[in-house]
């Protein structure tokens, strides 16, 4: 049976290692590439055609949150992506499934967990740590409730609609961002319109706020532990 072909993006050369290593029990045998920024491996992934699982750091240079997860999952759907963190935070292993991740690991595992969480991916499952889903209030459902919703509807873009939308975000004019992408400025309105109809919202500020629910708020982004 083929094996499946894993990148780990990450920026730390001894957890790389350590998960190269629980990859390597896990599947056997498998092609396993390393980077340390987000830049690269979208460049690795455009150009790996076979790659299936990507290991992506919450925290990589290049990764502003969940934003990486995200585009990954609108430009390539079929791709199975696992964050890694070294974050404990309940709240943000949660929001990491809703958009789409088929596991949240934390560093702090052991090679025998993330070996566990490894083979429940495998066959098709999600994991988070034990107890993680019962330290959720009714409040944090809801804002579960509004993770899986943005995740659909950004689902539902386009790989240029959802670049557009990350100009948007950015506070970026339709001129700018023509120029930038190097397409016609009707082109563009064209796409804005498209995004806020996708995104069931009526403006680009709305769009922009959309867009970046997939940051770290303050009360989430802690300071980090390496």
């Amino acid at each position: 049976m083929t094996q499946p072909k894993v990148i780990i993006a990450d920026d730390h050369p001894l957890f790389r290692a350590a998960l190269k290593q629980a990859v390597v029990e896990s599947f056997s045998a498998t092609d396993i590439l390393e980077t340390d920024n987000f830049t690269s491996l979208l460049k690795i992934v455009e150009q790996t055609p076979s790659l299936e699982i990507v290991f992506l750091d919450l925290h990589m240079p290049g990764n502003n949150g969940f934003t990486g997860l995200s585009q990954l999952r609108n430009h390539y759907p079929d791709l199975v992506v696992i964050m890694v963190s070294s974050d404990d935070n309940p709240e943000i292993m949660r929001k990491a499934i809703d958009l789409g991740a088929a596991a949240f690991i934390p560093k702090s595992a052991d090679l025998v967990t993330i070996s566990n969480a490894i083979s429940c991916v495998l066959e098709g499952e999600e994991w988070l740590p034990e107890n993680v889903e019962n330290s959720f209030d009714s409040q944090s459902v809801n804002a579960i409730n509004e993770h899986q919703r943005l995740a659909k509807q950004l689902s539902k873009l386009t790989p240029q609609q959802y670049i557009v939308l990350t100009y948007i975000a950015d506070g970026q004019l339709n001129k700018q961002i023509a120029y930038d992408l190097d397409i016609k400025e009707t082109t563009v309105k064209k796409h804005v319109s498209a995004i806020l109809a996708k995104l069931q919202v009526n403006n680009r500020t709305l769009a922009g706020l959309a867009y970046q629910q997939l940051h770290l708020t303050n009360t989430e982004n802690k300071p980090i532990a390496i």
